[in-house]
């Protein structure tokens, strides 16, 4: 009966993480792509002949940043028991394109979609305000990601050439990222 159900959803070392499904890797994909896209738009307009470079340089920082930080959301989630999946938004990714081409590249309005969490059991024994300080640890995961991922970027930054390049983008790119979220 409902005596056996757990008082408060906890940490577990024995669940295993959800897959990643077919569904929400091509969802992550498609955001990473436009994403980095979106990033790398202001050498369209400033300096095409580099936009290929920084189209790449964009995939691997922004790449990393998003889907990190999504990932930490998801993986999270997962660890008090929580269903999790990112989905696209796509008035989001439309809005990040509108905003990107309008500015030249200089502002971009990052909405490309959510990591969506949800107890995967309610029951009268389960304290709203522990699932409410869960869901905000989780959310709280995804920025952190970010800005642990952006203390790296600082130290790659230091590097001469095109690695020290990638580590100021990367920094950048995540403390933004960080911020915005």
């Amino acid at each position: 009966g409902y005596k056996d159900i757990p008082r408060r959803l906890t940490p577990s070392k024995t669940r295993f993480p959800q897959p990643i499904g077919k569904v929400e890797i091509r969802h992550l994909l498609v955001a990473w792509l436009l994403l980095s896209f979106c990033f790398s738009l202001r050498y369209v307009f400033g300096a095409p002949s580099i936009f290929p470079l920084m189209f790449i340089i964009s995939l691997g920082t922004v790449g990393a940043g998003f889907v990190l930080h999504e990932l930490t959301h998801k993986f999270g989630a997962q660890r008090y028991g929580f269903w999790a999946e990112f989905r696209v938004w796509p008035w989001g990714l439309i809005m990040a394109l509108m905003f990107a081409f309008a500015s030249g590249g200089t502002f971009i309005f990052a909405a490309p979609g959510a990591t969506y969490i949800a107890p995967r059991i309610y029951s009268l024994n389960h304290s709203t305000k522990i699932i409410r300080r869960q869901s905000g640890l989780i959310s709280l995961a995804g920025p952190l990601s970010n800005i642990a991922l952006a203390a790296v970027f600082l130290i790659i930054s230091g590097f001469d050439g095109l690695l020290g390049l990638v580590g100021m983008i990367g920094f950048q790119v995540n403390l933004w990222l960080a911020a915005f979220n």
